[in-house]
């Protein structure tokens, strides 16, 4: 296991649901929240407004002991928000602009660069203020880059997330997103293969919602994973992330490939038990720590 630091970077924000709840939320939080519960206190960097939410944020964070030294705050614009509504199963979201974490600074806080990965999404890419900050911290960067695309309508563009996508070591798509980006091949190993080349990543992984994942790895490995059939499934928000934290960790803990992408559907199966994209409780975490003998 590698003592060096997981960098998250990117949004933090409010998901806006129907029935009035708000829940934390952000991929980028999300992952940044599961690695906390699982002992790495991950440097998470991003941006909220001089408001009300902005100050929940910070609250929940330093109540589920993350550091909030990288939390920048904005005077100009507001704490993110994002309208999420449940269709066929599956959420929706109406993403706002100019919030505040399209603005986040660019600060090089780690003056060697000594981060174990350096992992970031797309939707905080859409600003420029945000996108140099991301290249900023990865300047210097001599870890991996982990990308999780998160292609959120209206904001990205095919151009520039294959533009993004030069720099990334692992990837995670969805199998849409795959479908927008990835030239089809006649079978969806031939697809990922054809990827994984053209964009000479190491490992690219692509969840398929009920149909579990596949990854493919520039050896040829090839992995499926599926989750468990009796689901009593409350709310697929954030389970993306959850696979996505535990692919960190699995980086962390150097574990094998096939046993970190069994590890991952087990985790974001047992998430989509829950509402919401995190849960405020270390009691569900602790049967992974046990399950899989960490320290």
């Amino acid at each position: 296991m590698t003592n060096k630091q997981i960098a998250i970077i990117g949004e933090v924000l409010f998901d806006r649901f129907s029935d009035g709840r708000q829940i934390l939320g952000g991929a980028p939080f999300n992952v940044a929240w599961h690695l906390e519960a699982f002992g790495q206190h991950p440097c998470f960097i991003s941006r909220v407004g001089n408001d009300a939410m902005g100050q929940s944020i910070r609250s929940a964070m330093l109540a589920w002991g993350m550091d909030t030294g990288n939390l920048q705050t904005d005077a100009e614009h507001p704490t993110g928000t994002v309208k999420v509504s449940i269709n066929n199963g599956e959420p929706d979201y109406e993403i706002l602009d100019d919030q505040a974490y399209d603005f986040i600074e660019p600060t090089r806080l780690n003056p060697d660069g000594q981060y174990s990965i350096i992992y970031h999404g797309t939707l905080a890419l859409r600003h420029r203020q945000s996108e140099y900050a991301v290249n900023a911290l990865k300047a210097d960067h001599t870890g991996k880059v982990f990308i999780d695309a998160n292609l959120r309508e209206p904001w990205w563009q095919i151009g520039q997330v294959i533009q993004w996508l030069t720099t990334a070591d692992r990837l995670k798509l969805n199998h849409d997103e795959l479908m927008r980006l990835a030239p089809r091949q006649n079978t969806l190993k031939a697809t990922l293969h054809r990827f994984l080349e053209q964009h000479r990543l190491e490992v690219l992984i692509v969840t398929c919602g009920s149909r579990g994942a596949v990854a493919l790895t520039n050896t040829g490995e090839f992995i499926k994973t599926a989750p468990a059939t009796d689901l009593a499934i409350v709310d697929t928000v954030g389970a993306g992330d959850a696979f996505a934290a535990v692919l960190l960790l699995g980086m962390q803990h150097d574990w094998p490939l096939s046993l970190t992408m069994t590890r991952a559907q087990d985790f974001a199966s047992a998430l989509v038990t829950q509402k919401g994209a995190t849960v405020q409780d270390l009691s569900f975490y602790q049967r992974f720590i046990t399950d899989w003998k960490m320290p």
